[in-house]
């Protein structure tokens, strides 16, 4: 099943959390490597990322998500979408 995840930093002051950023890159770079992380993107818009996630169940990725460094710090808020395959290249008339 594939989700995917946006999340933003919270406002908390210039340098919060830098002390965080070696350990929250390699648990990235774990999960990538498991197959977990299919992409994973910075925002434009603002400090944060959007990430295509490969999960068997929605707990299972909620139990990745609480491994990263910065969401245990509560330094990030993030949102999970879980997505579907796109309809339209299926057969005409499939539901």
């Amino acid at each position: 099943m594939q989700f995917l995840t946006i999340s933003r930093r919270r406002e908390m002051g210039a340098g919060s959390g830098d002390e965080l950023r070696p350990a929250e890159v390699q648990r990235a770079r774990a999960l990538y490597s498991e197959g977990h992380i299919r992409q994973l993107w910075h925002r434009a818009d603002v400090p944060g990322a959007c990430i295509l996630w490969e999960a068997e169940s929605e707990h299972q990725l909620r139990e990745m998500l609480e491994s990263f460094p910065f969401v245990q710090a509560g330094i990030v808020d993030v949102s999970v979408f879980a997505l579907q395959p796109y309809r339209g290249f299926g057969p005409e008339g499939a539901s």
